[in-house]
């Protein structure tokens, strides 16, 4: 065997499943969840994500034969944090095997990997790296309360011109937080919803 294949990460879980948020809503891909988080957000769906010690580790070569086992080439690289590993190989061999990679990350640690697109999701428990924010193909802010307006507008003066911005409510809070994100983007029309599409139609 290829001793990159071999290398191995920490893997909460895998699935095959629609992409539910942000520019590649709608979409068929296989997830892979890496384990282990060091933003720690209060409000995450995922908190059993964040202990790498309780995920079993997977070789690159068992990701991407799981990922192989379905029609879908778009295989989304998410967390917990996944940029705390080197990610390098693991693309390389995705790629390799036919996938686009997508990753979704907060960009608090040094980018790595191969990337057809990059969501970059700001966290104010741990800052994203400023020199990563220029590689955002997606600025996805998670709007909390009324105060994150302004500071999703702080970070969308940092990516590029041609990056992709959206708004998403935080699910617990979407009720209230829906209304005024609509306003919102009615009035900065630079913006889009991202709704978390998979949540409304109950698929992982």
């Amino acid at each position: 065997m290829n001793e990159a294949l071999a290398i191995q990460y920490p893997v909460m879980e895998m699935f095959y499943s629609l992409q539910g948020e942000g520019y590649h809503q709608g979409r068929a891909a296989f997830f892979i969840r890496l384990a282990g988080c060091d933003v720690g957000c209060v409000w995450c769906d995922v908190k059993e994500s964040w202990d790498a010690k309780k995920h079993p580790t997977l070789s690159i070569a068992e990701i991407v034969n799981a990922a192989l086992a379905h029609p879908g080439r778009l295989a989304i690289i998410t967390g917990g944090e996944p940029l705390l590993y080197t990610l390098d190989e693991l693309t390389t061999a995705l790629q390799a095997a036919g996938f686009e990679t997508n990753i979704e990350t907060s960009a608090s640690s040094p980018m790595s990997g191969k990337w057809d697109w990059v969501c970059v999701s700001p966290k104010k428990f741990k800052a994203p790296l400023a020199e990563n924010l220029p590689l955002a193909s997606e600025l996805k802010i998670v709007i909390f309360n009324q105060s994150d307006f302004e500071w999703a507008e702080s970070y969308a003066q940092l990516v590029s011109p041609n990056c992709k911005l959206y708004l998403q409510p935080e699910w617990e809070k979407s009720a209230q937080m829906l209304p005024a994100i609509i306003n919102y983007i009615k009035a900065n029309p630079r913006w889009e919803i991202s709704a978390q599409l998979h949540k409304y139609i109950q698929v992982p």
